[in-house]
């Protein structure tokens, strides 16, 4: 029986590193951010749908964001307008994967946006990933073009990361050493009876 880990963080806490070092085990890990962006890049799959419902957005290389962005931004009736097209199609491609990998002891669903989305209902624990509060800052801070409002901003739109941290099953702390992070990557395998590149 495959074991559906969900894995979730806000920003500047180090998911995807985490996230790579489960692949480095030999897990396999689903990325929503990385299914979105295939879906919606060049000759993705829902460009039709999304250029039907707002004229204008997508182009030879995938979907304009910041125009996209413009639309939906203060339009909650678009903004659900667009996640009936895209929500469908990842929830389709993540169901490939997990088709795909149904032998797997242990599989990841890297999903940013878990908690606020229901999508922990559809896994058997989840792995929160967390850093002390000024650690997440200056990582996000050091990001190019990203400003105190644009964080604050993201932030707002993300469940507080004490919250996440008490929902969740497992906690992976990134606020040290890469060695020790992955240590406790390790450990989180092993102990769901796994074995390193299994």
């Amino acid at each position: 029986m495959t074991h559906i880990l969900g894995l979730t963080g806000s920003i500047g806490m180090g998911k995807s590193t985490v996230a790579q070092m489960f692949r480095d085990l030999g897990v396999p890990v689903f990325d929503a951010d990385a299914t979105v962006h295939a879906l919606q890049g060049p000759n993705g799959a829902l460009l039709p749908a999304i250029e039907a419902a707002f004229p204008g957005t997508t182009g030879p290389t995938g979907i304009d964001r910041p125009s996209l962005r413009e639309r939906i931004f203060a339009d909650p009736q678009a903004r659900r307008r667009l996640e009936a097209i895209v929500h469908p199609a990842v929830a389709a491609e993540r169901q490939r994967f997990l088709d795909v990998h149904h032998e797997a002891p242990l599989v990841v669903l890297d999903v940013p946006l878990l908690f606020e989305t229901g999508g922990d209902s559809r896994c058997d624990s989840v792995a929160v990933v967390s850093a002390a509060p000024e650690v997440q800052r200056a990582r996000v801070l050091a990001r190019p073009g990203t400003t105190e409002s644009a964080f604050a901003a993201i932030l707002a739109t993300q469940m507080p990361d004490a919250e996440k941290r008490a929902r969740a099953q497992h906690l992976i702390h990134t606020d040290t050493t890469l060695a020790a992070t992955r240590a406790q990557v390790a450990a989180l395998v092993a102990c769901m009876g796994l074995r390193e590149g299994g």
